[in-house]
C-alpha cells in the first residue's frame, strides 16, 4: 500500500466508523473513538462491527479489551488487514477492498427519479426494499434521520416504488457510500449522480468484495487497500 493509498484508507476507515457510530446511536448503543480505533463496549446491531481500526498496527490486545467478547458474534473491522486476532479467539469472516472515486467526476442523470429519505414512513419503505424479504428491515431506525451527516438515498421507479438505494455518510474530507442495493447497472449510476449533486467537492469511498467490487470498479472506483473482518468464536 502506497502512502497516498494509506491516507485514503485512513479517511475511508474513519468515515465507516462514523457511520457505525450513527447506527449504534440509533440502537441506543454507546461507542467511543480512540486514537487507534472506534469501539462499542456492548454488542452492536446486526452486520455492524464492535470495533473499527483507524490506524495501521493497532494494539490488538487493547482493542479486544474494549469490546464484549462474552456475547456471541463480536467482530472487528481490521481496516489495514494487518492484525492477527487468532490468539484472542477470532477467525477471519471475510476480506474486502477499500475503494475510492475522485471528486468532480460527472455522471449522467439516471433514468430513475431519486430523493433523500426524510421521514420514518419513507425510511421504512426504503428499508423494506433494501431488505427484500430478509427479515432485517428494522435495522434502520428513525433515529438515523436525526443525524445531519447521514443521507439515505432512494431511487424510485415510474410507479414511485423504491427500487435502488444506498446510504451516504459525509465526513470532513470524504463521503462514504454503503448499503447499495438494486441492480448494479442501475444502482451505481443513480447513487453516484446523487452523491455528486449533494457533495460535489468530496471524493467517494466505501468497501466491497466479489461481484460488488467488480461492479464498483466498473463505475469508476479504484481499489486502494485490503481490509478484514474478524469474528469471535470462543471466550478469550
Amino acid at each position: 500500500m502506497t502512502t497516498p493509498q494509506q491516507a485514503l484508507v485512513r479517511s475511508a476507515a474513519r468515515n465507516n466508523a462514523e457511520w457505525c457510530a450513527v447506527m449504534c446511536r440509533a440502537h441506543e448503543v454507546d461507542s467511543a473513538f480512540g486514537k487507534e480505533a472506534w469501539a462499542a463496549a456492548r454488542r452492536t446491531p446486526p452486520y455492524y462491527p464492535d470495533a473499527v481500526t483507524l490506524e495501521p498496527r493497532a494494539d490488538a490486545e487493547a482493542l479486544v479489551a474494549r469490546i464484549d467478547t462474552a456475547s456471541p458474534g463480536a467482530s472487528v473491522k481490521d481496516s489495514f488487514a494487518d492484525l492477527d486476532l487468532t490468539g484472542a479467539g477470532f477467525r477471519v469472516l471475510f476480506e474486502a477492498e477499500w475503494m475510492h472515486r475522485a471528486a468532480g467526476v460527472s455522471v449522467p442523470p439516471p433514468d430513475l427519479a431519486w430523493d433523500v429519505v426524510r421521514d420514518p414512513d419513507a425510511l421504512r419503505e426504503w428499508a423494506l426494499a433494501w431488505n427484500d424479504g430478509g427479515g432485517n428491515a428494522d435495522l434502520f431506525r428513525p433515529g438515523l434521520l436525526d443525524d445531519p451527516e447521514t443521507f439515505v438515498l432512494a431511487g424510485r421507479s415510474a410507479d414511485g416504488r423504491v427500487s435502488v438505494g444506498a446510504v451516504a455518510g459525509r465526513s470532513s474530507d470524504v463521503v462514504g457510500v454503503s448499503n447499495v442495493f438494486g441492480p448494479p447497472h442501475v444502482a451505481w449510476p443513480l447513487v453516484l449522480h446523487a452523491v455528486g449533486r449533494l457533495f460535489p467537492a468530496l471524493p467517494v469511498v466505501g468497501y466491497e468484495q466479489g461481484d460488488g467490487l467488480t461492479a464498483a470498479l466498473r463505475h469508476g472506483f479504484e481499489a486502494v487497500g485490503p481490509l478484514r473482518v474478524w469474528v469471535h468464536e470462543r471466550a478469550a
